[in-house]
């Protein structure tokens, strides 16, 4: 098993569950070095003092805050951990909740959280009791030297955690639009085409197929081969939205059908 990303305990009330925060996902993109262009050599990045411009290395490196310019203060990673209390360290459960009323915008990441040894019954008891509620737990913890928000989510394989972003590192919309009116037709017209495309959502069925047509790439340079784009599907312009609705839900339905 990989090495977990944080040790804790869950905490609600009195009730006190060790558990360990394992990572949920995994960055499967091909990942590119960069080449001088001339000679095809790898570019290095040393990191250099501003002062001596000696190369340091990374045990050399300290966490420094520039609280005027040029003046800094050190802090070090036993001083963050000082300030830590034990109740930091836990996730704390705040309150229950609906999943569908925290808006998907202000998720990040996703952990698996795993029970630790003499934890195993309280977990199991949040998990059914959560999954017979139909709730999920608002939460809070320090991860590493980030205070985050957290949603604890009970599924089949365990309790998942994902941390989000505080409301104000949400960024508005970035531009006012206009919301043009639509008609009744076009309105239940969208509605018959968002219907017939209702389906469970089947994660297993969809993969990162760019990535898959990259690694192709990458074997047929290897092998020398001439690159040829792929075949487009030929689409039909169509300018009348309801026209569009239309041909869209037909569509749709022969596929179905």
């Amino acid at each position: 098993m990989a090495a977990s990303v944080h040790k804790g305990a869950i905490s609600f009330g009195l009730v006190h569950i060790p558990i360990a925060l394992y990572t949920a996902t995994q960055d499967i993109d091909i990942q590119f070095n960069q080449l001088h262009k001339q000679d095809n050599s790898r570019i290095r990045y040393k990191k250099v003092c501003s002062h001596c411009n000696s190369e340091i290395k990374a045990n050399d490196i300290i966490r420094g805050f520039e609280y005027e310019s040029n003046k800094y203060v050190v802090i070090t990673d036993e001083e963050m951990e000082r300030i830590k209390t034990e109740k930091d360290r836990s996730l704390n459960i705040i309150h229950f909740t609906d999943l569908k009323s925290i808006r998907p915008i202000y998720f990040d990441r996703s952990y698996y959280a795993v029970p630790q040894t003499g934890g195993e019954k309280a977990y199991e008891l949040l998990r059914l009791a959560m999954l017979k509620e139909n709730k999920v737990a608002v939460a809070r913890s320090v991860l590493s030297t980030k205070e985050a928000m957290l949603i604890i989510v009970p599924a089949k394989e365990g309790l998942l955690v994902h941390t989000m972003y505080f409301h104000e590192e949400i960024k508005d919309m970035p531009k006012d639009f206009v919301h043009p009116k639509v008609t009744k037709e076009e309105l239940s017209m969208a509605k018959s085409l968002i219907s017939s495309m209702v389906r469970p959502y089947q994660p297993e069925l969809y993969h990162d197929e760019y990535q898959q047509r990259l690694r192709s790439l990458i074997q047929d340079k290897i092998q020398g081969k001439q690159i040829v784009a792929p075949k487009e599907e030929k689409t039909v312009n169509v300018m009348d939205l309801m026209q569009a609705l239309k041909l869209s839900l037909e569509n749709e339905k022969r596929k179905t059908g």
